[in-house]
């Protein structure tokens, strides 16, 4: 399945229990591989500039791979507890 970059901005990320997360503000792509790495939950310019770039990213992010489906909203599986 094919999805245009610029269809993922705006959409609302919700789990698959039903907790909302957030919008898609922006994204962080992985160009070696070819695909998207995260979808950002604020500007990445608002990141960057903060004190605590890491922590900020790690908290307003969620990687790509946790995505189930993509259609009016984002469906992410659960965050893994296992780090």
């Amino acid at each position: 399945m094919t999805i245009l970059l610029s269809e993922l901005y705006g959409k609302e990320i919700i789990t698959n229990s039903g907790r909302k997360i957030g919008l898609v503000e922006d994204l962080i792509l992985d160009f070696e591989e070819g695909n998207v790495s995260s979808l950002l939950l604020t500007k990445v310019d608002n990141l960057v500039r903060s004190q605590h770039t890491a922590l900020q990213l790690a908290k307003n992010s969620v990687k790509y791979g946790r995505v189930r489906s993509v259609s009016e909203t984002i469906i992410v599986g659960e965050e893994s507890k296992i780090k």
